[in-house]
């Protein structure tokens, strides 16, 4: 990769024969990890301003219609984030002569306050061709960090590295874009989400969270999106679950990867099921129907797991794709078929796939119920990045009573499909290494970037004004888009649950302190009316295999997201001594965990770990009471992009939790055994 310094340009097609379309990407670093910015792309015509509104790219139009220009979100790094902007130079039309690409902040944040700050041009294939770092950003609140411009038949790459202090209106209204100051959505009025309605006017500093330029877990803490395969996780099948006893070998991925045979790390593996050149949501809906349909039937695992919870029986399974079925005047064609036969029976369902965050469509689901009704299908399977609540339907169908023949409704999430198959390959165990390898290829193609599987990724129209409320203190305390936050909070630690199971190899799931037979609606009722109240959003979950339940609370108000768990005391112990032995078993977490012991009528003294460590009794209440157990947690600060897909909000939460367990819960095991299971 070629480094150039600011004002340095660069021909594209000298550096790559490939370069017909590239992935920029813009990549900072925060040291309190609360930093980020919201990317922008503006086209411009030969006169240095946009052609019209819909030249300008932003949190609320990702996407241009001709798919040259596609905001892609951020993925984790190493330490940091970093937002990619797919660009297909050939589709841009010809009046286009430069492509800007910017970031800006909002709410006081300057990116003197970021670290890190890149840019980098990759091709085609993912090969990083050029490289530009910035590093005299003070006051600015709006950065152009880079341009795309043609010079004749090539493209060629302009370091450009200018600042705003005026943030992003300012660089707007540089390029000829109508600022409109009173923009902003207010807490009574639903945020207009689809890129079609989306104005290129800037509004005020919003606070919406978004999506196609989240923050992202690092890669030690991906979402549920990307679900993360890690090796050291592998759990033999042998010793998991009640299965009968067998001599024949299960496969799993093998804990150590297989040295690559590769001359650099920039060479790419073949992939089986290959996405970059997915640009539609028609496409990738296609693509994922019969990548996953077509596994489903080669491996039988996973077919099963699938769909014996839909009522399936266990047997020679096979699927299709876009078959057109008899509907009055118009043929109707579903996403897919699914045809299971055991004993001379069949079962059969359709199938209807949404991807890249797409609803459902209530009248689309419905005209496929009373398909099935009518030909004999026992179900209709719904697939998108949604994810199901008891009580809390995806879709709203009606079910006629009258009919002999009952259809029932199901509904799948892409992050359960990858948490199953995640399960299979690395923890349980298939029948064969080529069923072994085809998970991993259905894994590798639902991490892709453009494969549009990537989990729950919005937190729906009610959120920005639900929000904001808060933050302002102006909620209405009878607000009932309350209900609706609560639903896709509840939906987003969900999904926290199955990525992180999926990788332990161990089932995690949501703390219910109700009754098991409580109404669903009403306790989302009360935990609405304690959001209004408080402005915390709270959950706890427990993993199979320990004693700890981790707390999870999203205060809106502070925009801080706090992950804790309670240890207890071990009996018997001295309490100096006991510190002593609690911070030996957190020698690898994070300095910036806060510790605080617990007493009988209330909480004793905290600190930081980095505080702590050298001096454990300061942990001791100064009256000598012995502590009944600690109280351990870690602070990050909430996303605070705006946009309609996957939100900072959403990736920040799951980065949350995977920290805290990897980093602070993984090391309890000895602490908890001597603590016992107390009350």
């Amino acid at each position: 990769m070629q480094e150039i310094s600011k004002g340095a340009n660069v021909s594209l097609t000298a550096l790559s024969e490939d370069a017909g379309a590239v992935v920029v990407s813009l990549g900072w670093t925060s040291a309190t990890g609360a930093g980020d910015a919201d990317v922008s792309v503006l086209l411009l015509d030969e006169n240095g301003k946009i052609r019209s509104e819909n030249d300008f790219y932003f949190y609320n139009h990702p996407a241009a219609a001709d798919g040259s220009v596609q905001l892609l979100g951020k993925t984790p790094t190493s330490n940091g984030d970093e937002d990619r902007i797919s660009v297909d130079l050939t589709a841009v039309p010809e009046d286009v002569a430069r492509i800007v690409v910017a970031a800006s902040q909002y709410g006081g944040a300057r990116f003197g306050d970021l670290d890190d700050l890149r840019m980098t041009v990759a091709d085609r294939s993912g090969e990083p061709l050029v490289g530009y770092s910035i590093e005299d950003a003070g006051v600015e609140t709006a950065f152009i960090f880079g341009e795309l411009y043609r010079r004749g038949e090539e493209w060629k790459f302009r370091a450009v590295g200018q600042g705003y202090e005026t943030g992003l209106a300012g660089l707007a209204t540089d390029f000829g874009i109508e600022v409109l100051e009173d923009a902003e959505p207010t807490t009574g009025t639903e945020p207009t989400a689809a890129p079609e309605a989306a104005s290129a006017a800037v509004p005020a500093p919003p606070t919406e969270e978004g999506g196609a330029s989240d923050s992202a877990p690092a890669p030690e803490a991906t979402t549920a999106a990307t679900v993360t395969a890690t090796p050291s996780a592998t759990v033999p099948a042998q010793t998991r679950g009640r299965a009968p006893r067998t001599t024949k070998k299960k496969v799993t991925l093998p804990k150590v990867a297989k040295k690559s045979l590769a001359e650099n790390d920039s060479w790419r593996t073949a992939r089986l099921f290959p996405v970059p050149s997915l640009k539609s949501d028609k496409e990738r809906e296609v693509r994922a129907t019969s990548v996953l349909l077509s596994v489903m039937a080669e491996v039988p695992e996973l077919g099963r797991r699938l769909t014996a919870g839909f009522g399936a029986p266990a047997g020679r399974m096979q699927t299709f794709t876009e078959v057109p079925l008899p509907h009055g005047d118009t043929p109707r064609r579903p996403d897919g078929v699914i045809r299971v036969e055991r004993a001379g029976k069949l079962w059969t369902a359709l199938v209807e796939t949404k991807t890249h965050g797409n609803p459902l469509k209530d009248e689309q689901v419905q005209q496929y119920m009373d398909i099935a009704a009518r030909r004999g299908y026992e179900a209709v399977i719904t697939l998108s990045n949604d994810v199901a609540l008891d009580g809390s339907p995806v879709v709203d169908v009606k079910i006629d009573g009258r009919r002999k023949h009952k259809v029932s409704l199901w509904h799948l999430s892409w992050a359960e499909v990858a948490h199953q198959a995640q399960m299979l390959i690395r923890h349980e165990g298939v029948g064969n290494a080529a069923h072994a390898w085809l998970l991993q290829e259905l894994l590798e193609y639902l991490q892709h970037e453009n494969s549009g599987c990537h989990g729950f990724q919005n937190m729906g129209p009610a959120w920005v004004p639900v929000r904001k409320g808060i933050e302002d203190e102006t909620i209405s305390p009878d607000d009932g888009r309350a209900v609706d936050v609560v639903e896709s909070w509840e939906r987003l630690i969900r999904q926290v649950c199955l990525r992180l199971g999926g990788e332990l190899g161990q089932k995690a799931l949501p703390v219910q302190r109700t009754r098991r037979d409580s109404d669903p609606r009403a306790r989302r009722v009360a935990a609405a009316s304690a959001l209004r109240a408080d402005g915390r959003l709270s959950a706890e979950l427990r993993i199979d295999g320990t004693s700890s339940v981790i707390a999870v609370t999203a205060d809106l108000r502070t925009g801080k997201v706090r992950t804790s768990v309670d240890v207890p005391a071990p009996e018997g112990s001295y309490p100096l001594a006991m510190v002593k032995r609690l911070l030996r078993a957190l020698a690898e977490a994070p300095a910036d965990l806060h510790v605080q012991s617990l007493l009988e009528g209330g909480n004793g003294p905290r600190g930081t770990l980095e505080r702590l460590r050298p001096e454990p009794g300061d942990l001791l209440p100064k009256d000598g009471a012995a502590p009944t157990g600690f109280r351990l947690s870690l602070i990050k600060g909430m996303g605070s992009t705006r946009g309609n897909t996957e939100s900072g909000f959403i990736r920040g939460v799951d980065a949350a939790v995977d920290r805290f367990y990897h980093g602070v819960v993984a090391h309890l095991g000895a602490v908890e055994a001597r603590g016992g299971r107390r009350g």
